[in-house]
Formats: C-alpha cells, structure tokens, sequence
C-alpha cells in the first residue's frame, strides 16, 4: 500500500515540480558556496603573499642599508619576540648552508634540509616546503642579496586553512537547514501552483458522476492557470446549456408530438377499418401529408430554436441593407394582407445598415409579419419599421389588432404557448420563441408593447455590427468567452 502510493506520488506533476525547485535551489546555494570559497581563498592567498613579499623587502632593504649584521640584528629581535603568526626567515651563504633561520617552535614538523638543496633561478620564485604530519605548507619567497647571499621569507598555510575550514564547516552546518528548506519550499509552491489544476480535476470528477453544476474555483490571480479555470467554467456552462437545451428540446418534443401522432393514427386506423371508397382513401392520406408535414414543421422550428438559444446556430453574417430587406420581406405578405383587407406599409430611411444573417432576419420579420395579419381584422393596419439609435438598428412590427392581455406578455415567448385568443388560429405557437432565439443569437433583444383591443408593437434591438456573434460551432463560442 505504501509503496503503490509513494509510487504514485513520484508520477505527479507537484512531485516533479518540487524536486525540480529543490534542485535548483541547493544548486545554486552549492555554487553560492563555491564561488565565495574561491574568492575567500584567493584573497587570503594574496594577502599572505603580499605579507611574504613585504617583510622579504624589508629584509633587503636593511642589507643594503647595513649588510649582513643590519639582517641578523633583525632577525635575533623577532627571534625573542615570536608570535603565532610570526615569518620564517632564512638567511643562507653563497654555499646556500644556513647562517641566520626564524623558525618558530609550531613549524617543527617541516623539513628544512629541502631548503638547502631546492635549486633557485636567477629571479626569486615560490617555493612549497609541505609539512611530515599535516596537510599544511610553507609558502617561501626568495631572493638575492649582494655577495651571494640568499634571502628567504616564508608563513605557514595554517592559519589560512584554518580559516578555510571554518568556513566549510559553516556551510556544512547552514546546508542541511538549505536543503529542507528547499524540499518545503518547493512543495509549497508546487502546491500553490498547482492547486488550481487540482480543482479542475476535482470538478471533472463531479461532473463525471452526474453534478453538471460542478465548477472550478477561480484562483483570481491572473495569469495563465486563471485563465484555464475561467475557460473550463465557461467551457462546462456552455455544455450544461447544451444539454439542458438537449433535453428541454427532448421534453417538448416528446409531450407536443403525442397529439398529432395520435391524429395520424386515427386518421390512418379509419380508413382502415372503414371500406372507404379511392376517393375516401385519397383523402385520408392527404390528411396524413397534413399532419407529417405539421410534425416536420414542429420539429425543424424546435431544433432551430434549440440551436439558436445555446449558441450553436451557424450565422451567415454580411451587411445588409435593411430597407431592401423589409421590402423584399413585405412584399410576400402583400397578397394576404390584400385579402383580409388589411393595409400592409413600410417606413424606413434609405441608409440604413446591419451586419446579421439575411435569411434568419427575414424569418424574423416574416413570423413578426404573419402574427401581425392574422390577429389583426379587416381594415386594420400593420407597418413595419426600421430606425438607428447610436450604434444599434431598431426593427418595429406594429399592428392594429386584437393585442394581448398583460399577463399573457411574459409567457408568449414560451415554446408552444398559445393564448387563449390565438387558439382559433392555425399555428404551432413556436413563432415568437424562434424569434427571440433568432434575435439573441445576433446579440439583440425582442421587446413587446400591447394593449388589448389597440394593436401591438414588436420591437427587434440588434447592434449594427455584430460580428462577433457568429457560432459555428461550440468550440468557436468558447473562444470568444
């Protein structure tokens, strides 16, 4: 159990993510180290040299100012005041054998017969006289002096490797607190990173059992993982619209199909039963082809209005001009209107412009236009208008008909609702929801005024450039959120 979940856990972004951070953090820390134990040992050995070569010089200018005796003076004083720090000093013959030697009581372990037979060049040079038990050295300079003499200074590496081990042992003592520092930083971080990534997952698996109300949190911080949430959010609204829509759409269908298909199979079960004669039969299929054909209607125009309402509903959109439209939209209505007596009119500027779909608009306008004549009685009117306001384009259908009842207002964008003055009329009572679906789809609104017994006024809403409202498809929508 255990190590199926450590397993686990080493195949986790938040895992790999920590080890990556810990990584780099005691990296860097190691190189921190490295490059100020290199600087702190290149400046102590400078600064050791430096010391060497002056006391060197000094040693020489007290030669030339009072020769050998001048050097040996100096080199007795020291000799009875000697530090811990103190130099070596060596004074040698032209033979190179020792004349005059500092050498401190601490330096016993190097060997000073090397110095005798280490060979010299002309100019001085450094030399390293290890030590027989440690790890230290004897860093020695060298010169020559008038005569032949051969002056050397030198200063143990002790202390500098005191110094050195000091530091090492510092960094050693800091580096186990750097490292776990860096293993619970780099979880933290992971953790807060990550953490937005883990909600989406969380909300999936709800929503993987049936919660399609399942959401993700938003982490409002602004950057690319609360931009992936608020994408996810609109991505699972979009597909709970879709469904709802689905479903809605499946619900309607299967409750207002039930009464025509019980018609189409009376229709068809008496000419059955009946010995109906070719003429009889002939009449009853075409009372069939009327109700088929009423199903189909049904059917297109629920589907239509499903697509438009959740954004799905592909938009042919170009600029039209909106007169020539209405005109051309009147103008299949003209004969009807003539029939019932009805005086059918058209007012709108001449320059008046959208961006919409033609053919969605003109089924707009056409179930507007039909609604318009067939509540409206002989000797009645209808015009249909059209206006700019600012940016948007107003669309008015206004008749002088039988109006509706206030409190039948808000349910007439219902599917299938039909009130009860409309029942006496031939309809499906899907227009008005079609014509909503339609407007919104292009980013409008449908308003409605009436009064019962005045007339009735349709006012479409559109943006006069609502290209930004085209859906293809479901992931185009998504995109535009």
């Amino acid at each position: 159990m255990f190590l199926s979940s450590l397993e686990h856990l080493r195949g986790t972004v938040g895992f790999r993510l920590t080890l990556w951070y810990s990584g780099i953090f005691i990296l860097s820390s190691v190189l921190l180290f490295g490059l100020a134990y290199f600087f702190l040992s290149s400046s102590l050995i400078r600064k050791d040299e430096e010391a060497i070569q002056v006391r060197l010089k000094e040693l020489s200018a007290l030669y030339q100012t009072g020769g050998l005796e001048y050097v040996e003076r100096e080199v007795t004083i020291e000799k009875k005041f000697e530090r811990r720090n103190s130099f070596f000093v060596r004074l040698a013959g032209p033979d190179r054998k020792t004349l005059l030697v500092i050498f401190p009581y601490q330096w016993s372990d190097f060997n000073m017969k090397e110095l005798e037979v280490k060979g010299l060049e002309a100019d001085p040079r450094w030399i390293r006289l290890p030590s027989k038990g440690s790890k230290h050295f004897l860093e020695v300079a060298s010169t020559h002096l008038a005569g032949g003499y051969l002056l050397q200074a030198g200063k143990s590496t002790e202390e500098r490797e005191r110094i050195l081990r000091h530091f090492r042992e510092i960094f050693a003592a800091v580096m186990i607190p750097l490292v776990l520092c860096g293993f619970i930083g780099g979880a933290f971080l992971s953790t807060r990173a990550l953490q937005p990534i883990r909600h989406v997952i969380d909300a999936i698996h709800s929503i993987s059992t049936g919660k399609m109300d399942a959401r993700a949190p938003s982490p409002r911080s602004g950057d690319e993982l609360d931009e992936l949430v608020i994408l996810f959010n609109a991505m699972v609204e979009k597909i709970e619209s879709l469904i709802n829509g689905m479903r809605g759409t499946l619900d309607n269908v299967a409750h207002d199909l039930r009464t025509p298909m019980m018609r189409l199979r009376g229709i068809a079960e008496m000419a059955l039963q009946s010995n109906c004669s070719a003429d009889g039969c002939r009449e009853s299929l075409a009372d069939c082809l009327e109700e088929s054909e009423r199903i189909l209607e049904m059917l297109n125009a629920l589907m239509d209005i499903s697509e438009a309402e959740t954004g799905v509903m592909k938009l042919n959109l170009t600029r039209i001009h909106v007169p020539a439209m209405i005109d051309e939209v009147t103008d299949l209505y003209r004969y009807v209107a003539e029939d019932k007596g009805i005086e059918l009119e058209m007012a709108s500027p001449g320059d008046v412009t959208l961006t919409a779909d033609p053919a969605r608009m003109r089924q707009v306008l056409g179930n507007l236009i039909d609604n318009a004549l067939k509540y409206t009685p002989e000797g009645g009117r209808v015009q249909v208008t059209a206006q700019v306001r600012g940016k948007e384009v107003l669309l008015g259908v206004t008749d002088t008909g039988i109006g509706i009842p206030a409190e039948e207002i808000p349910r007439i964008w219902d599917r299938l609702y039909r009130g009860d003055q409309s029942r006496s009329q031939k309809g499906l009572g899907l227009g008005l929801s079609l014509v909503r679906a339609i407007v919104r789809a292009h980013g409008g609104e449908v308003d409605v005024q009436s009064e019962p017994g005045k007339g009735s006024t349709f006012t479409i809403t559109l943006p006069s450039d609502n290209l930004s409202f085209s859906s293809p498809s479901i992931i185009e929508n998504l995109s535009k959120l």
